[in-house]
């Protein structure tokens, strides 16, 4: 059954196109994506990302459970901080990507959308073979969540609450009102952008502060934005999507999320990944700028001198650089910057070349 966001009847009143993805029902744009992500970028945007899942992690080896299921030592990570990171099978490939939230008396995980139950059964699951005195509990339904985000959020959000946002630091959180409405405030998003997320329990306590924000936001040009713009928004910084990016089975070494692991600890999925990481020869994210008229989506071929050597995981048309740009898996030696490559897009080939990342840089 398709679920729909408790907002679902302001998104209808303020003309939301919609779209069904990976059970949800939310908007994908309420004017244009091209319009709402260059209001992002340029301004402000409200997204509702309650298609995002809630998971509750208790007990007291919370700690040591979420450091065995995850590549992050949690005892790194102190009270009112939060940590991207990524939940591991055995062999070493990415079951979800996920924030986790280190609460007074736990954890709360965002996993990615229809992803809650998979990692609670996991986590549980984990917690009893190690032998572990903790729970994994989703919590989906109980939340909505909001974010603001673009160089003029934080002058918006300031209107609505006493927490000084100016000094929350990237990845903090704190508990604080927003509109007098219980959130847990966090300086964390997925446009690349100064931003700020807001978890809000009971999901009823969300609709009168959606409206309020899209209120207060209008001297400053806000918006509210579907899933399109956060979409070509998170590929202009080459943020990966789990559905996309993960599929088939990837590794953080070939997702480009080496950087999220803690080697310094046991964590599930370890001696695969050092057994990888030793060998060397796995396909890796690569991110493709077009240099001819095209634009790549996900299953196109990238070939050279007519052999393939990689495959694209996302790709579209950049709103900011107006051409065509794409997350692909390459064979390593096709992956040096500068690169000229084809992706085969409708059986046409367009010449791309390799670049740094991210696409579009901050400001």
């Amino acid at each position: 059954m398709v679920q729909r966001s408790p907002l679902h009847k302001i998104h209808e009143k303020l003309g939301a196109k919609f779209t069904v993805f990976m059970g949800n029902e939310m908007p994908l744009y309420f004017t244009s994506i091209k319009d709402e992500h260059l209001t992002v970028r340029k301004a402000v945007g409200l997204f509702d990302v309650s298609h995002m899942c809630n998971v509750m992690v208790k007990g007291k080896d919370a700690e040591k459970l979420m450091s065995i299921a995850t590549v992050e030592n949690a005892s790194r990570i102190p009270e009112f901080m939060s940590q991207y990171t990524v939940i591991l099978r055995e062999d070493g490939t990415i079951i979800d990507d996920t924030i986790f939230y280190h609460l007074p008396d736990g954890y709360l995980l965002i996993p990615n959308a229809g992803m809650g139950k998979v990692v609670a059964n996991w986590l549980n699951e984990k917690a009893r073979e190690y032998g572990l005195d903790a729970k994994a509990q989703d919590l989906s339904r109980d939340y909505v969540i909001l974010a603001i985000q673009g160089p003029r959020s934080r002058e918006v959000l300031q209107e609505l609450t006493d927490v000084d946002l100016s000094s929350l630091k990237l990845f903090e959180f704190t508990i604080a009102k927003v509109n007098g409405v219980d959130c847990i405030l966090s300086r964390t998003g997925y446009t690349g952008e100064l931003g700020y997320e807001l978890q809000i329990t009971p999901p009823q306590n969300a609709i009168k502060l959606f409206e309020r924000i899209l209120e207060v936001g209008k001297n400053y040009g806000i918006k509210p934005i579907g899933l399109g713009a956060r979409d070509t928004l998170r590929l202009e910084k080459c943020f990966v999507l789990a559905c996309n990016e993960f599929e088939g089975g990837r590794t953080p070494l070939e997702a480009g999320l080496a950087f999220t692991i803690n080697w310094d600890h046991d964590f599930i999925g370890k001696e695969a990944l050092l057994r990888q990481k030793e060998k060397g020869d796995y396909e890796r994210l690569t991110c493709l700028k077009c240099i001819e008229k095209g634009v790549p989506r996900h299953g196109c071929k990238v070939e050279k001198e007519g052999k393939v050597v990689g495959k694209v995981s996302s790709g579209t048309l950049s709103p900011s650089l107006n051409v065509g740009i794409a997350l692909a898996y390459m064979k390593p030696e096709y992956r040096s910057i500068g690169e000229v490559v084809d992706i085969v897009i409708r059986e046409k080939r367009v010449k791309a070349e390799v670049v740094k990342p991210p696409f579009v840089k901050k400001g």
